[in-house]
């Protein structure tokens, strides 16, 4: 029985580790298939953690915070968009400097915040359901963003290849010049989706300070968002794929904090760097896989798009 219920506290742990990779992630995909790179992932995931920390505190309402976490993801896209879409700035440059941004803003805004009790997002228990032994809580008991992250994956994975507005956003990110020839308002597309994906990583930040770790911790995202980026190339492109690598990573991040607790005489600084290592082994085997490095991948990712010129 103590066997059975480890196992149940790994399975949790994992699902809880794996959510904001998720998240991240899967706004990431939408970003990219629309043929713009933004690097600041990690940016936009920590001023939702830090925004939705703060909202949820001074209100007294985890609900309040998630939506704190969100607005401030979008708000962060919507600078980044600016600068790339309208502005023509460099998508790289704009998206390390957004990074930067985030981290020096959020450790602005949560000077006073370290420390501090949280308000945590609580599950969502159903009755009955709730309370079955190993599949209840393994199913179904959990909070909100983790069920929101599978819907918002499996909505994705339908929106791209089976509907109309996913075959243009697919279009766009392929030949933007086609699209605008075809009527499609490229730039405005860009701006959706680059929104999309701040929303999805600001909740990802969101569930860092309100679920994971109900508090506020400087630079609490801890690489993350680099992470997220990785998985969206690891995946080639594909929502199936990305949930597949996002609860890979995240069982690889438990797994070393599990061995580090059973007492192993491994370096702790290693076990930690795990999750970092399998992120670069797996991208040198599709890097040196030209099918891999290829299939899917969005022709006009990182390009400006100017009609006039």
């Amino acid at each position: 029985m103590n066997g059975f219920g480890a196992f149940e506290s790994v399975i949790l742990t994992i699902i809880t580790a794996s959510t904001p990779l998720l998240l991240a992630a899967i706004g990431e995909l939408v970003t990219e298939r629309a043929g713009v790179l933004n690097l600041g992932v990690e940016g936009m995931m920590i001023m939702g953690a830090v925004c939705g920390f703060v909202v949820a505190y001074s209100s007294g309402s985890a609900t309040l915070g998630v939506c704190g976490g969100l607005v401030a993801g979008i708000a962060m896209s919507l600078l980044f968009a600016f600068l790339t879409q309208t502005l023509m700035a460099s998508q790289v440059a704009t998206g390390l400097s957004l990074t930067l941004l985030g981290l020096g803003l959020s450790g602005m805004i949560g000077e006073n915040f370290p420390g501090l009790p949280g308000v945590k997002l609580e599950a969502l228990n159903i009755p009955v359901v709730s309370e079955i032994p190993f599949i209840g809580p393994v199913f179904f008991g959990h909070d909100i963003l983790v069920y929101a992250s599978l819907i918002i994956t499996a909505g994705v994975a339908y929106v791209l290849f089976r509907t109309r507005a996913g075959l243009i956003v697919v279009a766009v990110g392929g030949n933007h010049h086609s699209a605008h020839a075809l009527g499609y308002d490229v730039v405005r597309v860009r701006y959706a989706c680059i929104a999309f994906g701040g929303a999805c990583s600001g909740l990802a930040g969101a569930y860092l300070s309100l679920s994971y770790t109900p508090q506020w911790i400087e630079n609490m995202s801890s690489g993350r968002g680099w992470i997220a980026l990785a998985l969206v190339v690891f995946s080639t492109w594909l929502p199936k794929r990305v949930l597949l690598g996002a609860y890979l990573f995240g069982t690889v991040w438990i797994m070393g904090l599990y061995v580090q607790g059973l007492g192993v005489e491994i370096p702790s600084q290693l076990l930690s760097s795990l999750p970092y290592i399998v992120t670069i082994v797996a991208l040198i085997i599709i890097s040196g896989n030209k099918t891999l490095a290829t299939v899917n991948t969005p022709a006009c990712i990182g390009q400006p798009f100017a009609p006039e010129r």
